[in-house]
């Protein structure tokens, strides 16, 4: 669970910025002062490079203040609020604990609604639903006519109910009975837009899948989102959130446009001169996806919106944002430009294996001098951020999802159709093998690259520091490759690994 306790102390402080310095020192170096080699892969090296100087920094700048002080709950703040669980086929008995916990929340003027989109988005289930919501004594609000999706459904219901604050479940997402206790005195600050907590997976543990979704998830709703708040930059992620109707009405509704409504809508709201907070302890438990396919789509969803956000709306270009939203909307947008920088990046040692063109003319020793503190330096600074939870499992989902993140660009830049995809709340099993094709097409390729790049130079120094770049990434993209595989052939795996682990012992 996150770390709620956990903060960037005083002394974290000289750490991330000697992480900064270096990142800079790291950049220069390569693009001032390293003799350069062939133009074109030069440009290569020092756009990814310039990328990830950009994401060290602005990485810096959020995390720099985290402490978020909590207000106290006012008894006497108890304006009515509408609790919307949306539903669009998922299991019938996970909603039924989402709702049944939902009842029970501590507050004194609140009511339960099912957003039951099943029959729009033709699931076999949406009469049980109705069904279920009448044993529960809750209301079910069922659309007829489609249309916008997640954000289409929400919208539907706030035309049909009245409370002065709305609260966001996805149908998974089953909350603490003092959720409402623990966010509602935010809005004591009339301006105070909406509250967001954590996304918490109860399931991290289940498999590879579910502990790599879930990692990248604490980084995200620790430390990242708790600095966002000191720039008034928090914003919705979908679920476990509070917001004013009054702030929602005023940017027009949930955006429809977008498939990441939370993030488009929650940047219209700020613009408006709204404030949001971020409120990082855990009030509500959901499931992680614990299939790949499933990850897959909610990555290529999650990728897809941001960056529509950042290509077709540009918050640099927004009126009303701070300099300093802007910066942290921009950082959060571009994290997906990461999928082509790591393309990139993967493909340098592949051309040199091919043809000999290098980035760069500088002894090996030079170069690892300085990349190695800088790489051990940025490595123990995001671990430090998560308190170190932060392994190598998310490591590896981050920098082999690139195929993912690429696609997502290019559908992005050329309108490409994407429809709102539901993550499953059950595993679907199966090979998945064919999504990690570039994956495993770059493995493929390494091994005739080394082979040819021996054969023709031997193993110099430049042959030998392309060989472990490349492997790198090889090793990297196994564990991606693995989590694809069926299950039976991983179970079989784990199998014979705990076999010779009791021959050995």
């Amino acid at each position: 669970m996150i770390n709620n306790n956990f903060l960037i102390s005083k002394a974290s402080k000289p750490i991330i910025v000697s992480t900064a310095l270096l990142a800079l020192t790291y950049f220069i170096s390569i693009a001032f002062f390293f003799p350069k080699g062939n133009p074109f892969v030069f440009a290569l090296l020092a756009i990814t490079q310039a990328f990830y100087l950009w994401m060290t920094l602005s990485f810096s700048f959020s995390i720099w203040k985290t402490e978020t002080p909590v207000p106290l709950f006012n008894k006497r703040f108890a304006r009515s609020v509408d609790v919307f669980i949306t539903v669009a086929g998922e299991p019938l008995d996970i909603v039924r604990e989402t709702v049944q916990a939902a009842k029970k929340m501590s507050y004194l003027n609140f009511k339960v609604y099912i957003l039951n989109d099943g029959y729009v988005a033709k699931k076999d289930n949406w009469k049980e639903i109705i069904e279920m919501a009448k044993q529960e004594g809750v209301s079910c609000i069922t659309r007829t006519k489609p249309g916008g999706a997640k954000a289409g459904n929400i919208n539907h219901a706030l035309s049909l109910t009245k409370a002065a604050y709305v609260v966001i479940f996805d149908a998974d997402h089953v909350p603490h009975k003092d959720f409402l206790k623990k966010t509602m005195g935010y809005f004591e600050d009339p301006k105070m837009g909406f509250v967001q907590t954590p996304q918490y997976y109860k399931n991290f543990n289940r498999n590879d899948i579910t502990k790599g979704a879930w990692e990248q998830q604490e980084l995200f709703f620790g430390a990242i989102c708790k600095g966002k708040n000191a720039s008034n930059a928090a914003f919705m992620c979908g679920t476990n959130m509070v917001l004013n109707r009054a702030a929602l009405t005023a940017a027009g509704g949930m955006n429809e446009e977008n498939i990441t409504e939370d993030f488009a809508t929650s940047m219209k709201i700020h613009s408006l001169g709204w404030k949001s907070y971020y409120h990082g302890e855990v009030l509500a438990e959901g499931l992680a996806p614990e299939d790949f396919l499933s990850y897959y789509k909610q990555q290529l969803r999650w990728s897809r919106g941001s960056l529509e956000v950042l290509v077709q709306n540009n918050p640099l270009f927004v009126k009303g944002l701070s300099l300093r939203q802007k910066l942290q909307y921009i950082a959060s947008a571009s994290y997906y430009l990461s999928g082509i920088m790591v393309l990139i990046n993967a493909l340098l040692p592949l051309i040199f294996f091919f043809t000999g063109l290098a980035p760069l003319h500088v002894s090996t020793m030079t170069l690892a001098t300085v990349f190695i503190i800088y790489m051990f330096l940025s490595i123990y600074t995001l671990s430090l951020s998560t308190n170190f939870s932060y392994t190598y499992t998310a490591v590896s989902f981050s920098l082999s999802s690139f195929a993912i993140f690429t696609r997502a660009l290019f559908s992005t830049i050329t309108r490409g159709k994407q429809n709102f995809s539901i993550t499953s709340k059950t595993a679907i099993e199966g090979n998945f093998l064919n999504l990690v094709i570039p994956n495993i097409l770059y493995i493929g390729v390494t091994i005739i690259g080394v082979v040819f790049a021996i054969s023709r130079w031997g193993l110099t120094d430049g042959v030998v520091t392309n060989i472990c770049w490349a492997l790198f990434h090889c090793i990297t993209f196994s564990v991606f490759i693995f989590a694809a595989m069926p299950k039976g052939f991983q179970q079989f795996n784990r199998i014979k690994k705990i076999n010779l682990r009791t021959i050995k012992s």
